[in-house]
């Protein structure tokens, strides 16, 4: 299409993306290769500073989301060469330049857009899990992709109308399923992607990684297993403290976010602490989650939805539905009043987000047979073919259900939600981390066991410290891992 008509385009996505005042914008062209791309970031985040491009110009790279490097990666870079920006993402296009696995050997959540005029190509590329979500719709004159689907809806209103199926899973499992959307023609992209455009058009659908490299390790004894798993979360459990913007734990009375508390061993008071509550009286989660940072020498206040959320829950409400694009009902507007409050703590908030769902197998979510006198048969029809959908997912490696497909469709409307108002963080979809956790014998998945030895491993004092449901540390996990 004319550039005119293109960019006139882009500027209506960038602003059905615009959420908060905080958000910066803006815009990237390069007519010979017919992209078009433009970014809403919150402002000072790792992927504010947008484009990045090597010392030539000749690539250049829009991205969005995090990146959890090994340690060491931008001093190597530079020993090749490269020059780079002082922290922030500026390494990334020089690791495209070095490796031609780009972005496989990237760890984090993430999504982007690369141009390469040497090979006169372009690849928009996502994360191995899918979390950081690119809705796209192939049109005749254009391949459209956002990171929200109202993006898309902006500029395409013949696609503004309900996908009977996608509509069906979402009342029966609570999110849509297999890379489908509420939105008739418009789609998510599969996991580990990186599609490939030459010459104005797909040249190729790529996958750089499939779930079966890491289902097909061999398994480990209990004792490795273990040992293992202490020593990779360990290890990197700091690069997600990383960054130049403030952290905040949120932090709960369960175990995810105490084993983090217990290895990270923070500074006193260089760690904000601060608990979701409500407002009639103190919960269990409150109250275990205050001593644990008083532990650890931290501060903890509490967030609590009450009477200011009250008498703004039609506003909370509404966004909720809009902000996710429909993938998140009302009964989540808390969260979003929370997470508000949450950001004048710190930009950033670390949470033990997937850490049950990855090593202890949680299953989060199943299908539902809804009250029939609430909807019309056509749509009940839908409900029944969602069910029969989820149960030939439900098959196979039930940690590959977990992080492939539990993640990205059940737990990211929630994520949606969240991060419009802060930068998420979690160390428990780290790669090297789920590589190991496949390696896991099923002896050790049927209890909690694991967690409360790294637990007692990493602070004793944590150790002593009940759960909020009252899950009570043994003696002699350090050695044995058997409860006695």
């Amino acid at each position: 299409m004319p550039r005119e008509r293109a960019e006139q385009q882009l500027l209506r996505m960038i602003g059905s993306l615009c959420h908060e005042p905080f958000y910066e914008t803006g815009t990237w062209v390069d007519e010979s290769l017919g992209v078009y791309v433009g970014w809403a970031v919150q402002r000072n985040s790792f992927s504010d500073g947008m484009p990045l491009c090597n010392e030539h110009k000749d690539v250049c790279l829009v991205f969005s989301g995090e990146e959890y490097p090994e340690p060491g990666t931008a001093r190597r870079l530079q020993q090749s060469g490269h020059r780079l920006s002082a922290g922030g993402p500026s390494y990334l296009v020089h690791l495209y330049e070095e490796d031609s696995n780009f972005p496989g050997g990237l760890n984090g959540r993430f999504h982007g857009l690369l141009t390469d005029r040497t090979r006169e190509t372009a690849m928009l590329f996502n994360d191995r899990y899918g979390m950081h979500r690119v809705y796209y719709h192939e049109a005749k004159e254009a391949f459209y992709f956002a990171a929200e689907a109202k993006a898309i809806l902006a500029v395409c209103p013949e696609l503004r109308s309900a996908d009977a199926r996608g509509l069906g899973e979402l009342v029966s499992c609570g999110c849509v399923l297999e890379n489908r959307t509420l939105f008739k023609g418009i789609y998510v992209l599969s996991p580990a992607s990186a599609w490939i455009f030459r010459n104005r058009s797909v040249e190729r659908k790529k996958t750089y990684f499939q779930p079966q490299e890491w289902e097909n390790q061999e398994l480990l004894e209990p004792e490795s297993y273990y040992r293992e798993l202490r020593d990779v979360f360990s290890r990197n459990l700091p690069r997600y403290f990383n960054g130049h913007q403030r952290i905040g734990m949120s932090l709960t009375g369960g175990l995810d976010t105490r084993m983090m508390m217990a290895w990270l061993k923070p500074s006193p008071g260089s760690l904000p602490c601060y608990s979701f509550g409500g407002k009639f009286r103190e919960c269990q989660d409150v109250t275990v989650a205050r001593r644990v940072a008083h532990a650890c020498g931290q501060s903890h206040q509490v967030i609590p939805v009450g009477e200011e959320f009250l008498t703004r829950f039609p506003h909370y409400a509404e966004r909720t539905a809009y902000l996710t694009d429909g993938c998140a009902d009302v009964s989540r507007s808390p969260d979003l009043y929370v997470n508000e409050q949450a950001a004048k703590i710190a930009p950033v908030r670390m949470t033990g987000n997937y850490g049950g769902e990855v090593l202890r197998r949680v299953r989060a979510f199943k299908p539902e047979a809804p009250t029939p006198e609430l909807f019309e048969a056509e749509l009940l029809s839908q409900v029944r073919v969602a069910k029969q959908t989820y149960g030939g997912l439900a098959q196979g490696h039930p940690l590959s259900f977990a992080v492939f497909r539990q993640a990205p469709w059940h737990h990211y409307g929630l994520l949606a939600l969240e991060q419009t108002q802060l930068s998420l963080r979690s160390p428990y979809l780290d790669n090297d981390l789920i590589r190991t956790i496949f390696r896991a014998p099923q002896s050790v998945l049927a209890s909690n066991d694991i967690s409360l030895r790294l637990i007692a491993d990493g602070d004793t004092a944590l150790r002593r410290i009940r759960t909020d449901r009252g899950t009570k540390f043994s003696r002699v996990h350090v050695q044995s891992g058997v409860r006695v």
